[in-house]
């Protein structure tokens, strides 16, 4: 079974009349998602991308000629096949690779699981759902991806300082 597909930007709405299109990236920067020619199993050809100047981009896909088209894109994800993407450094992860990771401390305590990634600008923070869920309390909460906070992680677990298991 091949690994899922990584998710590098999503289809934010339509720039301009021409069919342009903006871009949430999920990666650092354009340079991941203009090495690559095609997205979504070839479903999208990617002519040009550029910098939006606010974190994002603009890009021009063969498939959209016209603001309607570009609009009927808007919320489409933009994936390649993990073996299109490059090795990772020591420390490095896609995001793709933690999500629903099961979450365990130091001390071998089972926690919950990886919901979600975000960064706020300073680092990345792993949001971590509690499982089982309490019936009073925080569902969920977040440690940053530091080592102090975060161990180590691997394809089967990611392990945490017990100081950061909020209780």
């Amino acid at each position: 079974m091949s690994p899922a597909p990584v998710t590098l930007a999503a289809i934010a709405g339509a720039h301009g009349v021409a069919g342009e299109v903006r871009l949430k990236l999920f990666g650092e920067g354009i340079a991941t998602l203009a090495s690559q020619k095609s997205f979504n199993d070839g479903a999208l050809t990617l002519l040009k991308i550029r910098e939006d100047g606010k974190g994002g981009a603009v890009a021009r896909l063969a498939q959209s000629t016209s603001r309607a088209d570009a609009e009927k894109l808007r919320g489409t994800v933009l994936t390649v096949p993990r073996d299109a993407l490059p090795p990772l450094g020591e420390g490095e992860f896609y995001h793709a690779d933690l999500l629903g990771l099961p979450v365990v401390t130091d001390a071998g305590e089972a926690v919950g699981s990886v919901l979600a990634i975000e960064n706020f600008g300073a680092t990345d923070i792993i949001e971590i759902t509690r499982d089982p869920v309490p019936e009073k309390g925080p569902k969920t909460f977040m440690v940053p991806m530091t080592p102090a906070a975060v161990i180590e992680w691997d394809d089967s677990r990611l392990v945490i300082n017990a100081d950061f298991n909020e209780s």
